[in-house]
């Protein structure tokens, strides 16, 4: 057997098999014997038909066989052995398999193309910079956050005359033309001088107006319109009215406090206020991790500068997905894909470089961290302890294991960033929610 490596270029590469005979006919020989032995074939005894027989209707089909299994491992054997890491699988080139005449051809060659990266290293030190962000929960959004609640858990009911804080809910009409729609538009959401025509209204009643009234983002923030709808915001409407719907904000009570956070959590407004801000801290402070984590990715994907093989790995990937994604689809999601690959390459090689491995113990811990996530806004989070081994059995066996695979790399690429917050310069940047939506925009 040769193989030989041709590089194209620094990130692609073909890889050429050539096959003599000594290379596979003794497996096959030996393959044959075997189903001679066990042939069953009528007009002789099971075993007994002559290998010249045998050889005639399996020969092909065996030769075949025992060619695709010697290319498959030494093909991987080969790869292991290179200095460079292979990215994506092997690709066949057709051109040389189409050409091939199984029944006469006693030498075979084959070729594949792959695409690579050569070893690198990625020195960490304070010469990366990069931001730790935090977000800062203000009396704003905690107090927009208890009026919600206070409206979300209160009382409902169907006056028969619609206020200011009300939806009314009915058919929206184009007068000249067929479109139509039936919504429930929430007053506050459209400006004071339109919600003034439904005031004092009552079921039965017609609104009309014309479309210039309703402000451009009120069509889609209020009346719901989808994207592809907002072509018929224009000319005169009709708003009939079928109901109207009022909601009495809840009272700051006790039997509030502890339809939101449970039994005997909190006793006194004072004491409510500063759960919700707590809550809403600890959920900012989860985003605003994610999101420095996020931006750190990029840095160091941005400090590595890996020369992806990008041709080789679109082909790869329509051809992995085929008849899945189109090729527009790949060039559509390649940059998203390329930024993953590129930081799963970094991931291991510091991991690698720094002997940082995941523990089954912390594939267990995390994944029990999260299920209690799961349930705790079920409100049965301290009812799945006792059961809590069980599900993360059954989690982890999920997907035929890729679960735990998956959790796996989780656990290492936490790993592998708390490392990388030590080593590299991180700047504190505490945000505003505002600002940290403007981040989440750009």
């Amino acid at each position: 057997m040769e193989i030989t490596l041709d590089k194209h270029s620094a990130n692609q590469a073909s890889i050429k098999i050539k096959l003599t005979e000594a290379d596979y006919q003794p497996k096959v020989d030996a393959k044959l014997k075997d189903y001679a032995k066990k042939a069953n074939i009528r007009g002789f005894r099971p075993g007994k038909a002559p290998i010249s027989m045998v050889k005639n209707m399996y020969g092909t089909s065996v030769l075949v066989e025992e060619i695709n299994t010697l290319l498959g491992e030494s093909l991987n054997t080969y790869i292991k052995e290179q200095p460079f890491r292979i990215l994506g699988d092997p690709l066949p080139v057709e051109a040389t398999e189409e050409k091939i005449d199984w029944k006469t051809q006693k030498e075979f060659d084959f070729e594949y193309k792959i695409g690579f990266i050569e070893n690198f290293q990625l020195p960490l030190d304070d010469t990366i910079e990069a931001n730790q962000y935090s977000i800062q929960v203000d009396d704003k959004l905690v107090n927009e956050t208890i009026e919600n609640l206070k409206s979300q858990y209160g009382e409902s009911s169907n006056p028969e005359k619609a206020e200011a804080g009300d939806h009314v809910y009915g058919d929206l009409k184009l007068v000249d033309g067929e479109f139509s729609k039936t919504l429930s538009l929430p007053l506050p959401k459209v400006s004071k001088k339109f919600a003034s025509k439904f005031i004092g209204l009552s079921k039965g009643d017609v609104v009309e107006f014309e479309g210039k009234e309703v402000k451009k983002g009120e069509w889609s923030e209020a009346f719901g319109l989808a994207e592809d709808e907002l072509e018929h915001s224009k000319g005169s409407f009709t708003f009939t009215i079928q109901n109207i719907n009022r909601t009495t904000e809840a009272e700051l009570n006790q039997e509030f406090f502890d339809k939101i956070f449970g039994p005997d959590q909190v006793d006194s407004e004072e004491g409510f206020v500063q759960k919700v801000r707590e809550t809403l801290q600890s959920s900012y402070d989860r985003e605003s991790k994610v999101f420095t984590e996020e931006e750190l990715k990029k840095v160091l994907v941005k400090k590595a500068n890996l020369d992806l093989p990008e041709n080789f790995l679109k082909e790869w990937l329509l051809k992995a997905n085929e008849g899945k994604v189109s090729e527009e689809d790949v060039e559509k999601e390649f940059p998203q894909y390329a930024q993953q690959l590129t930081w799963s390459l970094i991931s291991n090689e510091l991991a690698k470089a720094n002997e940082i491995k995941a523990e089954h113990e912390e594939v267990i811990e995390k994944t029990k961290e999260m299920i209690r996530e799961q349930f705790a806004s079920s409100g049965l989070g301290s009812q799945m302890e006792s059961s809590m081994d069980l599900f993360v059995d059954n989690y982890l066996k999920g997907e035929e294991g890729q679960n735990y695979m998956n959790m796996l790399t989780s656990v290492q690429n936490e790993k592998v960033l708390n490392f990388v917050k030590e080593k590299v310069k991180l700047t504190e940047k505490v945000l505003t929610i505002d600002d940290f939506k403007e981040l989440l925009e750009k």
